[in-house]
């Protein structure tokens, strides 16, 4: 388990982030058009996991927008923004925000991401929403790189 903090108060998660070198678990998330896609469906593409509390929050939409600028110059990468948002507010967002250059995917219908990547928070009041962190992954599935946002600030 990790910590993290809500406003400066220590709260935790439900394990550690994938180490480098692993392969990353491959789980069921749901798209804007109510598919569901697994990192097989990216296969032979970098991946780039933006994982965020709600797309419909300031720090959260910033932080798409970055990433979905930077997908313009990113040949053979895919960003996948992750959140527990429903999808009618991720094409809210990313209808007003302009994010076009990113997919972005739920945890709709399977909870599994969040706890396996070890970034699901587990205490209250954000229990079972996910904890800002970045996890960018190879062609072949496999762990290059992770950071866990260590602040998170309410309200969202």
């Amino acid at each position: 388990m990790a910590t993290i903090h809500l406003n400066g108060k220590p709260v935790h998660t439900s394990g550690e982030l994938p180490e480098k070198g692993t392969e990353a678990a491959d789980r069921v998330l749901t798209k804007r058009d109510l598919s569901d896609v697994t990192l097989k469906d990216f296969t032979g593409k970098k991946k780039i996991l933006n994982i965020v509390t709600s797309l419909d929050t300031g720090v959260c939409a910033a932080s798409a927008r970055r990433f979905n600028e930077s997908a313009k110059s990113l040949s053979g990468t895919v960003i996948l923004t992750i959140s527990n948002d429903l999808h009618f507010a991720q094409d809210r967002v990313c209808s007003s925000e302009g994010i076009d250059n990113m997919i972005t995917l739920s945890q709709l219908r399977n909870r599994d991401f969040g706890r396996s990547y070890g970034c699901e928070v587990t205490d209250w009041p954000l229990a079972g929403l996910l904890a800002r962190a970045v996890v960018v992954l190879d062609e072949r599935d496999r762990v290059i790189y992770t950071q866990l946002v260590g602040e998170i600030k309410w309200p969202l």
